[in-house]
């Protein structure tokens, strides 16, 4: 039986163990630091969660024991530290590459509930939260999809915010909320009942009339705590209402930055596809030969590796566009969709190269399976992705 370390390629005719399946030597591209604390985050999240988290993924369980350790090694500030944007990029791939719902919450943490306060909350709001979220001691969950709407939500959204002599009275339902049924607040976006424009709210999820309940039985994000949220005429306080979240527009560039971050967690959790995949044909012999020697495999590695690294090329320009203040929606849409489908194809070949072993959660391949269908469909369809992109290269909308 053929063995080789994990995270081993095979290289060259001599059999010569490549030291990663960064074949590209991405993380040179970081600087000394940067290179440093992103190896000292792979080291953890592979020894201590990617084979713990299994546990939790097939009984729909939050690993909350695990928050502490990726605070201490700043998972919860990445959008507010002075990190490059392709190390932030980085990270969110090093937790894709363990688990996919990880990186949901990570991604949502810092791009849509960190970067929203912190861009559009008041000094007081700050002040309340922002430690506290850096280190994961809080977290917040963000309300914006409803039960009828989803890719249309901006211009259908049907929760509401009535504005009283004490504060607002927010009234609606949100569904598919991640974290929401543990979260300590929600940011609610509602609209407002006298000017028809969409607001954000900050509402603490212990209010009387907030009620979350669990979306079970999901085919894949399993350990993501998604609910299904009811604001039943809550009243909360002026000093609730996000200052710089007077309208929608304002959280158009955190929308688009989150869909960069499915973009990167599309490219890690294609290396996690390839990691179990590679390992396992490399361990298990059939025919009296590892089943890496046949060719039908070695294609699909081929094929694996090189849509992984044909991702990290388009992500890595949109981090340089990101870093210059030059990256659009266009960019997003292209980096979430192209790196979804990626994943599909790869996810697809690694479930089948494992055969029955392959449909077995603990073996890794059929978890990913699962998961990369959620990548394909959440944060923007891929289809309607791939038609903002197309709306961009023709000038011309095909929906509303």
């Amino acid at each position: 039986m053929t063995t080789v370390e994990s995270n081993g390629l095979i290289d060259n005719a001599n059999q010569a163990p490549f030291p990663d399946a960064d074949v590209l030597d991405v993380v040179s591209l970081l600087d000394p630091a940067e290179q440093e604390q992103l190896l000292k985050i792979r080291g953890h999240l592979q020894r201590n969660v990617r084979k713990q988290v299994i546990d939790y993924w097939n009984s729909e369980a939050f690993p909350f024991e695990m928050l502490p350790a990726l605070g201490d090694l700043g998972l919860g500030e990445l959008v507010v530290s002075n990190y490059s944007c392709l190390f932030r990029g980085l990270v969110y791939a090093e937790v894709a590459r363990v688990d996919v719902s990880l990186c949901a919450l990570v991604g949502i943490h810092n791009e849509l509930i960190v970067g929203m306060i912190d861009q559009l909350g008041s000094d007081a709001q700050r002040a309340q939260w922002l430690d506290k979220l850096r280190r994961f001691e809080a977290i917040g969950c963000f309300a914006m999809t409803e039960p009828d709407h989803g890719s249309d939500v901006a211009g259908g959204m049907e929760t509401t915010a009535t504005k009283t002599a004490n504060g607002w009275v927010i009234h609606g339902e949100k569904r598919w909320i991640g974290g929401g049924t543990f979260a300590d607040f929600a940011l609610v976006w509602a609209r407002d009942t006298a000017t028809d424009t969409v607001k954000g709210f900050l509402v603490p999820m212990d209010s009387p009339g907030v009620t979350a309940n669990k979306i079970s039985n999901k085919i894949g994000l399993r350990i993501m705590q998604n609910a299904d949220i009811f604001f039943d005429h809550v009243e909360i306080s002026d000093a609730d209402a996000l200052p710089g979240a007077a309208e929608f527009s304002a959280a158009n560039d955190m929308l688009r930055n989150s869909r960069i971050w499915v973009g990167w967690q599309a490219y890690g959790a294609q290396l996690h596809t390839f990691d179990v995949a590679r390992d396992y044909v490399l361990g298990r012999t059939q025919f009296g030969q590892p089943l890496a020697k046949f060719q039908l495999v070695q294609q699909d590695l081929a094929e694996m590796i090189s849509n992984a690294m044909a991702s990290f090329g388009l992500m890595q320009q949109v981090a340089r566009l990101q870093a210059e203040g030059r990256v659009e929606m266009v960019h997003a849409a292209m980096a979430k969709s192209t790196g979804s489908r990626m994943l599909r194809d790869s996810a697809a070949k690694a479930r089948n190269m494992l055969g029955g072993n392959g449909t077995v959660s603990t073996y890794e391949a059929a978890k990913i399976f699962t998961d990369a269908e959620i990548v394909h469909t959440y944060e923007g369809t891929y289809e309607i992705n791939s038609l903002i992109v197309a709306r961009a290269v023709t000038g011309m909308s095909s929906f509303v």
